[in-house]
């Protein structure tokens, strides 16, 4: 006997399609209707967060082991600021995501996941204080943005950039308030740091003091001593 398979509805993906002229989908399909989904997907995320303030994002990998320096390096920089105050908030998800979440609890601090739905699965890893569920990229970006007082990034994908230029963009276009945007190994990141200085400033495309938003550093400790001081001089928390 044939398995059925369920289909599953990837909502940024239909948000974002264009529809074809012969198609007559049912009003709870239709763009007004799904507005209204978006809405309240933000009044959820707002209603579960309000309380959450000065928050650290952290970023990264899904893909990073729990033996990997990377993950032990995350959970203990997520410890480390749980301790002096600073709630956590990451994707939800395994890897530096869970590495961070898990830090949280350790320190004794409030552990927020921010899951999406993907079409392959992703599910919540299990140190969270507080867990939401968001069908739409856009939405769960702005929650990052909104709770957070800075940004901490570990090595990772094309997620892990596109969190990083969003920021650096929102910094630099003083859409937010310009807060710690940090990366985590030099190593990893020195090669995209030289094209910025080779290539986007050599051709005027960003300016000097662009440079100054991103903070590059090499242990939890680094890290920590940056936000703390960083938030501080700048009424941050």
């Amino acid at each position: 006997m044939k398995k059925k398979t369920t289909k599953v509805i990837h909502e940024d993906l239909e948000l974002l399609r264009t529809p074809l002229k012969k198609e007559q989908p049912d009003f709870t399909a239709k763009d007004p209707w799904r507005a209204l989904r978006i809405l309240g997907e933000v009044v959820e995320g707002f209603d579960a967060l309000h309380d959450i303030n000065g928050s650290v994002a952290f970023f990264g990998s899904a893909r990073t082991q729990e033996d990997d320096p990377y993950y032990q390096a995350a959970q203990k920089t997520a410890r480390l600021l749980a301790e002096r105050g600073f709630p956590i908030i990451t994707g939800g998800g395994p890897g530096i995501m869970e590495a961070a979440n898990r830090g949280a609890q350790e320190g004794k601090g409030v552990s927020v996941g921010c899951n999406i739905q993907l079409p392959f699965e992703q599910t919540p890893n299990p140190y969270q204080d507080i867990t939401l569920d968001f069908r739409y990229f856009f939405v769960r970006k702005l929650m990052f943005i909104k709770y957070s007082t800075a940004f901490v990034i570990f090595p990772g994908g094309f997620g892990t950039l596109d969190e990083l230029f969003e920021a650096l963009t929102l910094v630099q276009t003083d859409k937010i308030k310009h807060f710690p945007i940090v990366l985590y190994n030099e190593d990893y990141w020195k090669a995209m740091i030289q094209f910025f200085y080779d290539n986007l400033l050599k051709e005027e495309n960003i300016s000097p003091e662009d440079m100054t938003l991103i903070k590059v550093c090499n242990s939890p400790e680094e890290i920590v001593e940056y936000v703390v001081e960083f938030c501080t001089r700048n009424n941050n928390i």
